[in-house]
C-alpha cells in the first residue's frame, strides 16, 4: 500500500538504524510497559490492540523490554480509567501508554504516575498534563480537509450531515471543530444535521436512519471513521440519491466504495489515523526509558486514501480491519528526530 505520509515522516530513518549488539536494547530489557486503553468497541480500537500485541510481543520475545501488557476498561469512563492507571502504578510498571477517555479528566492520575517515577505517553486520545508525552495527528486539520475535499468535488455546495465520534473525547471535538472551520471558510455548505456514531458502523447506521426523515436533501456526509459504511446503508434504504460520504479507512467502507466505484464511478476519499500509532507510542516510551531526549509533543500524519490508491489500500487491509501502519524502533527514532 502506498502510504505517502509515513514515507515523508520517516525519510531520515535510514541513517539511524540500530546495529545488533549496541546497548540500546540492554538498557530497557528489564523495563515493563503497560497500555491503558479506555475503549475497544469498534474496529479501529480492535486493530489498535492487535498492532500493539503483535509489535510489543516481538519486542518482549527479543528482550527489548520485559513486559508490554494491555489493559482496557469495561466502560469509557474517566473514573474507571483513572483507577486503572493508579493500579498500574502500584503494580510497578516503568511506563504507561495511554489512549485516554478525556484530555483533562485523567490528569490527576497521570500526575500521580509521573510523581512515582513512571513515564506516561498518551496517543490518539491525549492528555494535557505537562509531565506526560503526547502523540497525535492534527485531528482538526483532518476534519477541515474533509470539507476542503468536498468543496472541490461539489463546487456548488449544499447540505451536509455530520457524523461525530464518541462524545466527550478529545478526538471527536477536534475533528468536529475542523469540519465546522472548513464549512465557515469555504462558505459553500450548511450542516443540517449531526449525530454521534461512536466510530462504529452499527451505531452510525442507526443514528443516521433516525435523523434522515427530518433532513432535506444532503450532498455530502462528513465523518470521523468507522461510520461511512453505516451511513451508506442507512441512506440506501431510503431511496435517496447517494451523497459523497467521506470514509474512514475501514475495510467495510473501502469495500463498499470499490463496489460503487466499479458499478457507477462513485468517487470519494478516506482518511483516519492509523491504528498502529499505538506501536509508535510503545517505542517512544521505550526510548524515554532508555534515556533518550524526546520532545513532549509528537505529530504523525493521518493516513489518506484517494480514488487512485483505493484498490491497493483495500488489498492490503484485512477483512474487518482498518488500513494501517505499524512502527518499528527505527521508525520511532525517525519521528523523534523529525520533531527535535
Amino acid at each position: 500500500m502506498r502510504i505517502k505520509a509515513k514515507a515523508t515522516v520517516l525519510a531520515t530513518v535510514g541513517a539511524m538504524a540500530v546495529m545488533a549488539g549496541q546497548g540500546v536494547l540492554a538498557e530497557t530489557a528489564d523495563k515493563r510497559i503497560a497500555l491503558s486503553n479506555n475503549y475497544a468497541g469498534n474496529s479501529w480500537r480492535q486493530a489498535m490492540l492487535r498492532s500493539w500485541e503483535k509489535v510489543t510481543g516481538q519486542a518482549v520475545a527479543d528482550g527489548q523490554v520485559a513486559a508490554a501488557d494491555a489493559f482496557t476498561t469495561a466502560e469509557n469512563q474517566v473514573t474507571e480509567q483513572a483507577a486503572q492507571i493508579q493500579n498500574l502504578i502500584l503494580q510497578g510498571y516503568d511506563a504507561i501508554v495511554i489512549n485516554a477517555a478525556s484530555p483533562e479528566g485523567l490528569n490527576g492520575a497521570v500526575k500521580e504516575a509521573c510523581d512515582a517515577g513512571v513515564t506516561v505517553v498518551s496517543f490518539d486520545g491525549i492528555v494535557t498534563e505537562p509531565c506526560a508525552w503526547r502523540i497525535a495527528v492534527d485531528f482538526k486539520q483532518m476534519g477541515k480537509d474533509e470539507v476542503l475535499y468536498l468543496a472541490e468535488r461539489l463546487p456548488d455546495g449544499g447540505n451536509l450531515l455530520e457524523i461525530r465520534g464518541l462524545a466527550g473525547v478529545f478526538v471527536d471535538d477536534a475533528i468536529s471543530a475542523g469540519i465546522h472551520e472548513g464549512v465557515a471558510e469555504t462558505g459553500k455548505f450548511e450542516i443540517v444535521g449531526s449525530v454521534h456514531g461512536n466510530w462504529a458502523q452499527d451505531v452510525a447506521q442507526k443514528a443516521v436512519a433516525g435523523i434522515l426523515p427530518s433532513l432535506p436533501e444532503i450532498v455530502g456526509v462528513v465523518t470521523q471513521g468507522g461510520d461511512g459504511y453505516g451511513a451508506a446503508q442507512a441512506i440506501a434504504a431510503t431511496g435517496r440519491d447517494m451523497p459523497v460520504i467521506v470514509m474512514g479507512n475501514r475495510h467495510d467502507e473501502l469495500t463498499w466504495w470499490k463496489e460503487q466505484k466499479d458499478a457507477n464511478g462513485y468517487e470519494t476519499m478516506s482518511v483516519s489515523i492509523a491504528p498502529g500509532v499505538s506501536t509508535l507510542a510503545f517505542w517512544v516510551a521505550q526510548q524515554i526509558l532508555d534515556g533518550q531526549d524526546v520532545p513532549k509533543d509528537l505529530t504523525v500524519p493521518f493516513l489518506r486514501i484517494d480514488q487512485d490508491t483505493l484498490e491497493d489500500s483495500l488489498a492490503n487491509t484485512e477483512a474487518g480491519g482498518v488500513a494501517n501502519v505499524e512502527y518499528s524502533l527505527e521508525d520511532a527514532k525517525g519521528v523523534i528526530a523529525g520533531a527535535m
